[in-house]
């Protein structure tokens, strides 16, 4: 579905949402519309199609999934990531003219987040990672977290997104006003008195505020968590068995002494229920739809956040039935393939084979890419001092996103209007 259409439904799709899932407006159920005259490849930037609403998300996006998947990221990709960059240091979703100054209500933290992740992990840009954590700090909000665009009430995809790319150190901080983003974060998580079927969810909220579970905000939490290294198998190795729910009957304060690997896990339990529910993946109902249909984007990312949160086997599962399916969804897009790869890379399982491969259709749809050798640094300044964190510095090595998101191929856009 094009991310116009998307954004179209959006307002419409709104009253149709069911607790199992994501904002219909925000998942990827079709395979993107075929373009009606040849798009033009272009040397420095993922994909062909037109770039306005998703071209910072999408390359910084299949930058990082080039990465991990073994290779190293032409500088011609980082290069248009850079001049994308606005002089405060913030990210709009895409800069026609990049000679013009940005105006400041286009730029936004989703876009900013997921270029800082990119960066970070291929080395590129030192100053510009320093501005952009400079400008994601002063549009932080009071209670901790983030919006879309600076200003509106904090969101958890926006906040997940942030936090994947500060890292840990930052994440825990407080603020003047004594609130950390990762409080905000768990202030977006059913606990022990929501209905038991709500607890462990993270909600968004809806146009009234009052916050309604949802599957995507949920897998971009998790993946927010894992990637600044706050939860994640990286931070538990030696964790053997599927974690479980907190017991509200024992202790009805259960969910508010969590740390965030307990957080994180309680967040899994709940989103392999809805897999389950699912039959082995994630549904959206569209609208006009009498039924759900499958919501390739959301799976995708729920593997990488079930992985994270030791349900590995479930993660495994449903990755096998997306690697099956998905095919038609991805081609051509270069999100959505990054996605895949990144879920495969999660769940430890092999990718799609042959011409389903996500990975080289990735890379060629980008500029040309090499092949890291065996056992070589991500990076070539891996081990150079940039001013980060520690924590953001470690994320670097694991360099495994979240995300965002809902199809978050090409959420970008759905993203923004779904604010309240």
């Amino acid at each position: 579905m094009s991310l116009r259409r998307r954004a179209a439904l959006l307002v419409t799709a709104a009253s149709t949402l069911t607790a199992l899932a994501a904002p219909a407006a925000l998942a990827d159920t079709t395979p993107p519309a075929a373009p009606s005259t040849p798009p033009v490849t272009r040397a420095d930037l993922y994909g062909a199609g037109d770039p306005t609403y998703d071209g910072v998300w999408r390359q910084g996006y299949a930058e990082i999934a080039v990465s991990m998947g073994g290779y190293f990221v032409n500088g011609r990709a980082s290069s248009w990531l850079l001049a994308q960059q606005c002089a405060d240091g913030g990210w709009p979703s895409y800069r026609a003219d990049t000679a013009k100054p940005c105006d400041p209500k286009t730029e936004d933290t989703n876009a900013t987040g997921m270029a800082l992740q990119a960066l970070q992990l291929t080395g590129a840009g030192s100053p510009a990672v320093k501005r952009a954590r400079d400008w994601l700090a002063k549009v932080q909000n009071a209670d901790g977290g983030w919006s879309y665009n600076p200003g509106g009430p904090s969101d958890p995809d926006s906040t997940a997104v942030v936090i994947a790319g500060i890292g840990a150190d930052a994440a825990r901080k407080p603020n003047a006003k004594g609130k950390s983003p990762y409080d905000a974060l768990r202030g977006f998580q059913f606990g022990c008195s929501a209905a038991p079927a709500d607890r462990g969810a993270f909600g968004y909220p809806g146009t009234d505020g009052k916050l309604v579970p949802n599957a995507k905000a949920t897998a971009d939490a998790l993946r927010g968590l894992a990637d600044a290294r706050l939860a994640g198998r990286q931070v538990t190795e030696t964790a053997t068995t599927t974690p479980t729910a907190p017991d509200c009957a024992a202790d009805p304060d259960a969910y508010a002494s969590l740390d965030p690997v307990g957080t994180a896990a309680a967040a899994g339990t709940w989103l392999a229920a809805q897999v389950a529910k699912g039959g082995g993946h994630l549904t959206a109902v569209t609208p006009g739809a009498t039924a759900p249909v499958p919501d390739y984007g959301t799976t995708a990312d729920a593997v990488v956040g079930l992985a994270n949160a030791g349900h590995v086997t479930e993660a495994q599962r449903t990755y096998t039935w997306l690697a099956a399916n998905s095919a038609a969804w991805a081609k051509g897009n270069p999100a959505a393939l990054a996605q895949l790869v990144l879920a495969a890379n999660a769940a430890q399982s092999p990718r799609a084979s042959g011409a389903d491969d996500p990975l080289p259709q990735l890379i060629a749809l980008g500029p040309a890419a090499t092949k890291r050798a065996t056992g070589a640094e991500l990076r070539s300044d891996d081990k150079k001092d940039d001013g980060l964190s520690s924590s953001a510095t470690t994320w670097i090595i694991v360099g495994v996103v979240f995300v965002a998101s809902a199809g978050f191929g090409l959420l970008l856009s759905g993203r923004k209007r779904r604010r309240p």
